[in-house]
């Protein structure tokens, strides 16, 4: 992109030289007069300086009014060599100290103006200043020389300044043609220069990638918006901190080659997240090494769904091998129930036989109850899917748990952030996962307590939350939440929220567990929203079948303050019987 000659700066930079010249010769003036005996008239002279002051300032304030710059460059030339040269004349002609202005104003000419302008300001300072000269001597107009001079050695000053003015003029129109060029040439490399520092911002701007560069301490210097975001944070908080600080693991070793590695970051939100970060050296040229650059990608939901694979694997190898199991066990234990119960009949038992008896019986009903419930849980289920309200679902579902829990009271909290909450869901199946983690939150409080439940609606789902003060789980139970057989309660059967899984994984929901030891237990469950039913239609009613073995896991993380969650959120197909013991 050619770039045009910038008139308007010179003529500004002309306009403030102007008024610092005019000050210096004053003084300069002032003080010969003081000091000397001359012929200058100190009045007129003073005057001749105040209006050049005058006009001065007028082009000043004329120069961001008047568009025709050309002409205003002309006007201010022309202007300059006639207060030049009465100045010129008013210190003595031909005596005079400022014969030198001339010349600077020729100059001025050549950069502002075309060469032509320049050999004309030369040959207008020719003619101001011969005609001073002549009509001084010869007294046409008073003379404030202080000498006379012959009309050979007058005649050989005006032929000698001409030549020094022309001289002058060749001189600077050459060199403010090269000036003229060096100054275009400048302006292009500077317009290169920032449209490639645009180019290189926007680039940088634009990765989907995080980006951090530092210096050789690994003080940070850059930080992209992409990086921002990954480290929710700012450029201007991180910049000038070392870059270490930000991440809980080692960043990757220097190295002649860039190194890949994986590193946490605790988020100041308190999330924790996986980054992977490729390191390299960030060699300059004639420089050499400068700093370093970190490029970096948040693996956090990659690797969680990696562990969801694998938890989904492993669990579908242990539900076929306890499916096999537990048939294979049924059968000699219904034989073992049934002798036992014949032997029961026995009266010649005494007191303590008929104890084991006891105690085998009810042993054996457990142990077929939970086979029951396993092989239930394990077995291939239909769901009856309908437009249902989750409010009075939900309702109904704490109202029985208020009358019919018989110990330490515990006190439940309805927060209902909406009348209806209409979505696509299994009536039965849904109520059966808000008791069990009803109940779950019960034996979690054994001196009693509060049941927070929360539900609200967010832009494309209903979250429901139940919050209870009881003993909370460590990070280990919290990573086992949702695996079979984990019961931590007396009496469970270690499938409640196992349940709780499946049932919400063929609902297409999501479900997250955030505990700690001693704060309580806080289960989160996102379920479609859909629109209300017709109104002479209440319920649409959708028959959908599920195979049961392919869930998707939960996962586990960590949260502030020692909490963990374990949260699960893909589609699956799940089902279960009502009436299950949790655990």
């Amino acid at each position: 992109m050619r770039t045009e000659f910038n008139e308007p700066s010179w003529l500004a930079w002309l306009s403030k030289v102007r008024i610092i010249v005019i000050t210096f010769l004053l003084a300069i003036e002032l003080v010969i007069v003081r000091l000397t005996v001359t012929a200058v008239p100190e009045r007129a002279f003073i005057s001749v300086i105040v209006l050049w002051y005058a006009i001065s300032l007028f082009y000043v304030l004329l120069l961001p009014l008047w568009r025709e710059r050309w002409l205003q460059a002309r006007l201010q030339v022309v202007t300059d060599l006639v207060f030049v040269n009465a100045l010129i004349y008013l210190t003595g002609g031909i005596d005079t100290s400022f014969n030198f202005l001339n010349p600077l104003i020729i100059i001025v000419a050549s950069i502002l103006l075309s060469r032509t302008w320049a050999y004309l300001s030369a040959l207008l300072s020719f003619i101001l200043f011969g005609a001073i000269l002549e009509l001084s001597y010869f007294d046409l107009i008073r003379s404030y020389s202080t000498s006379r001079s012959d009309p050979k050695f007058l005649q050989l000053v005006i032929f000698i300044n001409l030549v020094a003015y022309l001289a002058v003029a060749y001189l600077a129109s050459k060199m403010a043609a090269r000036l003229r060029q060096v100054d275009v040439e400048l302006q292009d490399k500077s317009g290169a220069l920032e449209n490639l520092q645009a180019l290189h911002e926007n680039v940088i701007d634009s990765m989907s990638g995080g980006l951090i560069t530092t210096d050789l301490e690994g003080r940070i210097t850059l930080l992209n918006p992409a990086g921002e975001q990954l480290l929710e944070t700012s450029a201007s908080a991180v910049f000038g901190k070392p870059v270490t600080h930000f991440f809980l693991d080692r960043l990757p070793p220097m190295g002649p080659h860039p190194v890949h590695n994986e590193v946490r970051c605790l988020t100041p939100s308190g999330t924790e997240k996986t980054f992977g970060v490729t390191a390299s050296a960030l060699n300059v040229p004639e420089r050499g090494l400068t700093g370093y650059v970190y490029a970096f990608a948040d693996l956090t939901e990659i690797r969680r769904l990696e562990r969801e694979v694998r938890m989904r694997d492993r669990l579908a190898a242990i539900g076929r091998m306890a499916g096999g199991i537990a048939h294979e066990i049924r059968n000699p234990l219904t034989s073992i129930a049934g002798s036992v119960q014949v032997l029961a009949g026995i009266s010649e038992l005494n007191s303590d036989q008929k104890a084991l008896v006891e105690i085998v019986l009810r042993e054996s009903d457990r142990l077929n109850a939970i086979i029951t419930d396993f092989l239930m849980y394990a077995r291939e289920k239909t769901y009856k899917m309908a437009v249902i309200d989750l409010v009075p679902l939900l309702d109904d579902t704490l109202t029985v748990l208020e009358r019919t829990h018989s110990g330490p009271r515990v006190e439940i909290v309805r927060r209902f952030a909406a009348e209806s909450a209409w979505a696509l869901a299994d009536r039965d199946r849904i109520k059966q996962v808000f008791a069990i983690l009803s109940n779950h939150a019960l034996h979690s409080m054994p001196q009693g307590g509060r049941l927070a439940v929360t539900l609200a609606p967010a832009p494309d789902h209903w979250c429901i939350h139940l919050a209870d003060t009881g003993q909370g789980l460590t990070p280990q139970q919290v990573e086992k939440v949702f695996e079979p057989f984990q019961s931590e309660s007396e009496g469970g059967t270690g499938l409640g929220l196992a349940i709780v899984y499946e049932i919400l994984q063929a609902h297409d929901a999501r479900v997250s567990v955030h505990s700690s030891p001693g704060a309580g237990i806080k289960f989160c469950i996102e379920l479609k929203r859909s629109e209300p039913p017709p109104r002479h239609q209440p319920e649409l009613v959708q028959a959908a079948a599920a195979p049961t073995h392919h869930p998707n896991p939960p996962t586990a993380g960590v949260y502030p303050n020692g909490a963990t969650s374990a949260s699960v959120g893909t589609p699956g197909v799940w089902g279960t019987p009502s009436g299950v013991k949790h655990g």
